[in-house]
């Protein structure tokens, strides 16, 4: 009886494996062998799977489309991208048994027309015995320095190469804090990359030089070591500075969310000067410092009007000195800053109203050295114009304007 019992059981399995597996079409597994829940392209017992369950698999797919602002982003790396190019500059030093030992350093700049003629900062190729250009491309070219300007921290380069797209110069004049911009360079070597950001401030500052950059603008986009050189790039793409150095804060060598752009109108402005006279003039009014005013602090100081520069020092021998204008006489404090009073408040030049050192930048970008202005100053309560003489910045150190 056992016998049967375990014989009648061994066809009934038997039976069922013949049809399960016989039966299904070929190259598929038996229906009792499919997970339920595989929903692979290379499985067609897929089909198995719930209709709701397959719907809710298609829509998850994202659409690979862009928001506006993504968009935007996409098309000022295209328009600019072919324009910026990377620059190595090889210099020789010395070893501990006076070997030379070359050494290589890296940095970005931007394409000015189609001759070669290419716009990057003074500290990328100082010293350098051989300078190499990199377009977008990955194409290499020797290039010749034509212009070196310390002062300024630019240079000017050429390479022979065709079929180059130029980049497209805005103006500096009118940025707002707060508008939208890009970095595109190669900072740590890695060529092609672009940061976004605003526009944080518009400040003056000392240069990696030691210059002085009047009007800097002052970027939270990532510019680190390598990006120096490259273009500042407004939201249609168009340059409006040229990156030239970081805070770090007093950490690492890297960005810490503080960076500076060289405006591009006082860049053109040093190029009008070499493409006319063989260097850079770039004209000076020969102020060393001066005091931003509003209507708080010209309340304050009791100053007789409320806006203007306060003139707190001025180069000794310098073109505003020879003309008469009077720097501060007494020590006082701005809340913590220390400021000196008492000196001439500059108002104007040639008609032009100036109600910080950018706009005395800015009106000098339109006069060469030697040019003479007329300045509208308050010396205590009485208005003057005085005419002066505009020097040379490059002749004149630690001049501001």
């Amino acid at each position: 009886m056992k016998a049967r019992l375990f014989v009648l059981t061994l066809a009934i399995l038997g039976g069922f494996y013949f049809v399960t597996t016989r039966m299904a079409p070929s190259g598929q597994a038996p229906a009792w062998l499919v997970h339920p829940f595989s929903t692979t392209a290379s499985h067609p017992q897929a089909a198995n799977v719930p209709v709701d369950m397959q719907m809710a698999t298609a829509q998850a797919a994202p659409e690979q489309r862009l928001y506006p602002d993504e968009e935007n982003n996409v098309a000022v790396y295209k328009k600019a991208l072919p324009s910026v190019v990377n620059i190595t500059s090889t210099i020789v030093t010395f070893d501990f048994f006076y070997g030379t030992v070359p050494e290589q350093g890296q940095g970005s700049g931007f394409i000015l027309d189609k001759e070669g003629h290419i716009l990057t900062n003074y500290h990328v190729v100082s010293n350098a015995r051989t300078v190499e250009v990199t377009l977008y491309n990955k194409q290499q070219y020797k290039a010749n320095v034509l212009l070196t300007d310390k002062a300024h921290d630019l240079a000017l380069l050429k390479i022979d190469a065709k079929n180059l797209q130029p980049a497209t110069l805005a103006t500096s004049r009118g940025l707002e804090v707060g508008q939208m911009v890009y970095a595109i360079g190669n900072p740590f070597g890695l060529s092609g990359t672009m940061t976004r950001g605003i526009i944080s401030s518009i400040r003056s500052i000392r240069g990696p030089m030691g210059n002085l950059i009047s009007g800097a603008i002052q970027t939270d986009a990532a510019i680190n070591p390598g990006n120096s050189g490259g273009p500042l790039l407004n939201s249609h793409g168009d340059v409006i500075g040229m990156n030239t150095m970081i805070d770090t804060g007093g950490g690492a060598d890297q960005n810490a969310g503080i960076g500076f752009a060289i405006p591009i109108d006082s860049l053109n402005a040093a190029l009008n000067d070499f493409s006319k006279y063989g260097k850079v003039l770039r004209p000076t009014l020969g102020i060393s410092s001066g005091l931003p005013i509003g209507p708080d602090i010209a309340s304050q100081l009791g100053l007789p009007a409320a806006y203007g520069v306060l003139i707190e020092h001025t180069v000794p021998g310098g073109p505003a000195a020879k003309a008469g204008i009077q720097g501060g006489t007494q020590q006082a404090y701005l809340g913590n800053t220390p400021i000196f009073i008492g000196g001439d408040l500059l108002v104007g030049i040639n008609g032009n109203p100036v109600r910080s050192d950018q706009d005395i930048t800015e009106i000098m970008d339109g006069y060469q050295a030697g040019q003479a202005v007329t300045v509208t100053v308050y010396r205590k309560k009485k208005r003057m114009d005085i005419k002066v003489v505009l020097g040379n910045a490059e002749s004149s150190q630690g001049v501001q304007v």
